[in-house]
């Protein structure tokens, strides 16, 4: 299946859930590091609000896991620094309790943080989610994972969706966004096997609890 057929399906798919279900709806995209979650996010979000069409009225918005990472600092005072991105260097208790105050009906626009990748580091407010948003995608590592602060998560989204590209395609993806966002080549790849690769093999162990699995998406 190409790129744009899978995007064609999963835009049909997320009309559809817009259209049967009462209330806002959450779907969360998940897989491993380097997947291509947000780039399917952002392609859909991109192909389903009109061009035009103001903030404000957009029906279709992206909030992200990576907002809820620690700060440096935090990670450092719990010496988990060097395992950023492991499931417990992420507030999920606060990613929850956003999840759910979506989940509510809205009157006025609710702030999300963001992630800045140049810093690594999240933003606080950084996202505003209007209350016209009535699909809301979040993509990240862990909206599968059975311990209990994720389980809170997960209950939140109406689907989680496993995204699962080639592997070979995955990890050269990783190596370059580490470059990219300032490690030497190096260090960009030992970072993929000591840190990333064993956080991807978590969250394999938990495919077969998605609700639909994209293979045929390259980013």
């Amino acid at each position: 299946m190409s790129s744009a057929t899978a995007l064609t399906e999963l835009k049909t798919r997320l009309l559809t859930l817009a259209g049967t279900t009462d209330g806002p709806v959450i779907v969360g995209i998940t897989g491993a590091p380097g997947a291509g979650k947000t780039t399917l996010v952002e392609a859909l979000v991109q192909a389903l609000n009109p061009e035009d069409q103001p903030l404000e009225s957009r029906r279709f918005a992206h909030v992200p896991m990576d907002g809820f990472h620690l700060s440096d600092r935090e990670l450092t005072r719990l010496g988990l620094l060097q395992r950023k991105g492991a499931p417990e260097t992420f507030d999920a208790g606060g990613y929850a309790a956003l999840l759910e105050r979506l989940t509510a009906p809205r009157t006025a626009v609710v702030y999300a943080p963001g992630f800045e990748r140049t810093l690594e580091q999240p933003l606080a407010g950084d996202i505003p989610v209007f209350p016209a948003a009535r699909v809301i995608l979040t993509e990240g590592n862990y909206l599968l994972l059975d311990r209990p602060e994720w389980r809170q998560v997960r209950s939140h989204c109406t689907e989680v969706w496993f995204c699962e590209p080639e592997e070979e395609l995955r990890m050269e993806r990783l190596v370059e966004r580490h470059i990219r966002f300032g490690k030497d080549p190096v260090t960009a790849a030992a970072w993929v096997q000591d840190v990333d690769q064993p956080n991807a093999d978590l969250v394999r162990t938990f495919r077969q609890h998605a609700d639909l699995l994209i293979h045929g998406w390259v980013a």
